[in-house]
């Protein structure tokens, strides 16, 4: 059995550098497939619960306590003599990599929704994402830009094929909240380190874009509620105000709920609770919205979809967005389909 499980872990890292990471980081490609052929650090990783040992988890825990290892080499032997510590570190901590790129994948779809929005973000960590009309957008055209502030917006580049309609400007958001197992303080030093640990080596410009939305996560401060999406959302989501239209998304959230049954009775639910429901995860969590799509996207790439319709393959930090669906507006609302 454990060398079954062995196999499993080693297979996962190895999937993982070639799907998730591929040339963004030459280094963590470096170290995972070190991993997958390391007897001894597979043992360590077989140690931990089975939703403790995933790759990225394992390279954030490392970088977050030793710093950005100069290779494969130093990052196995500080993990061979620090065990305890890394182990700490992975039990405690979670993948909560808060992306605010992704918005950049969000907005050509929340801008086609009927104005002013609520948004309600699943899974939503600090509440980066829970700011789309704060942030500005590199189309490959004209930057669209939010509303005059005092704090400037990072710039979230995302390359576009000619189907992508691109709004004008951010939508109106009139009311905002996120739910989230373990919230992130921004006021806590060590949580925004974790962040940025999350952040991979090579990519400063993400890492700087990260700083610069956490700023203004921590003036505006929207609402994060500690709950479970399985038993608190109906609640959170009846306080949204009924004169605006009420968006539930998520982000690489569903994957985690590892019962396909909850998953699909999480899909049935959401779509009494809102008007309009995002998802933006890997295809294989909805394989029957998945089905729809027409066609595969890119390795490793999510599917977004709005209440339950295929509308684009992007990437899952937001780089790039191919539409392959209908535009929002030609969409009927959860409340109208009811």
């Amino acid at each position: 059995m454990e060398q079954e499980d062995g196999s499993r872990v080693s297979t996962a890292y190895l999937r993982f550098a070639e799907d998730e990471v591929g040339d963004k980081s030459p280094l963590y490609g470096e170290v995972l497939h070190g991993v997958a052929s390391d007897r001894e650090v597979i043992g360590f990783l077989l140690t931990l619960p089975r939703e403790k040992r995933q790759p990225n988890l394992f390279l954030a825990a490392d970088r977050h306590l030793f710093g950005t290892p100069a290779d494969w080499d130093q990052l196995r032997r500080r993990v061979l003599q620090d065990k305890d510590a890394l182990r700490a570190t992975m039990l405690a901590r979670s993948t909560q990599t808060n992306e605010p790129g992704r918005c950049a994948a969000l907005l050509p779809v929340l801008a086609g929704l009927p104005e002013p929005l609520a948004l309600l973000e699943v899974g939503t960590s600090a509440g980066l994402c829970l700011l789309p009309d704060f942030y500005a957008y590199d189309y490959g055209g004209p930057i669209v830009r939010p509303e005059a502030q005092p704090l400037m917006p990072p710039v979230f580049p995302c390359k576009v094929n000619a189907a992508t309609p691109i709004p004008a400007r951010p939508p109106r958001v009139a009311w905002r909240a996120g739910l989230d197992l373990n919230p992130i303080d921004l006021a806590d030093p060590a949580e925004v380190a974790w962040l940025e640990a999350l952040v991979w080596p090579e990519q400063t410009d993400r890492l700087a874009r990260l700083r610069a939305a956490i700023k203004i996560a921590a003036e505006q401060n929207p609402r994060v509620v500690k709950g479970d999406l399985r038993t608190d959302l109906a609640s959170l989501a009846r306080e949204a105000p009924k004169d605006a239209t009420l968006v539930i998304f998520h982000t690489a959230v569903l994957a985690y709920v590892s019962s396909a049954a909850e998953r699909e009775e999480f899909a049935r639910s959401v779509g009494l609770l809102c008007d309009f429901w995002i998802a933006n995860e890997m295809p294989q969590v909805f394989p029957e919205i998945a089905r729809r799509a027409g066609r595969e996207g890119p390795r490793g790439s999510f599917l977004l979809a709005l209440n339950g319709a295929p509308m684009a393959w992007v990437d899952p930090h937001g780089a790039w967005l191919d539409t392959i669906g209908a535009a929002p507006s030609q969409l009927a609302s959860y409340d109208n389909q009811r």
